[in-house]
């Protein structure tokens, strides 16, 4: 992924100085907003997404793609979503989640959420 980096310009009279704040980052926002919404299963990402998590970890990177031009971004997210679910309801609430966190967390505006549904999740949880 390109190095664009966005920063951010602090004007307030006591502080004067910039944040920047890496693409990485806002896809690790997303990707976790993402998966925290009820009825998602998972980012898709394939074996590698499964292998990971065999070993207790996330990768963050599979299913997601982030632009970021100025003060403005957009998401593309590919998820699994859990079987019995209604899929326009979880993907409403991810655009909902993913599009408020990432404008809370950075002050960016996000201007596209689009939502892939890759997979129908049929595991019973555990």
């Amino acid at each position: 992924m390109a190095d664009n980096n966005i920063q951010i310009v602090n004007k307030t009279e006591e502080l004067r100085g910039s944040v920047k704040i890496a693409d990485d980052v806002i896809l690790c926002i997303a990707a976790l907003a993402a998966t925290d919404v009820e009825g998602v299963a998972g980012m898709a990402g394939g074996i590698t997404n499964d292998l990971v998590s065999m070993f207790g970890g996330k990768n963050l990177r599979r299913g997601v793609k982030v632009s970021v031009e100025e003060d403005e971004a957009q998401i593309w997210l590919s998820i699994n979503v859990k079987y019995g679910c209604s899929i326009p309801a979880v993907s409403a609430r991810v655009q909902e989640k993913v599009r408020s966190t990432i404008e809370n967390m950075t002050g960016l505006s996000v201007t596209e959420v689009n939502v892939n549904i890759a997979g129908i999740d049929t595991q019973a949880d555990e």
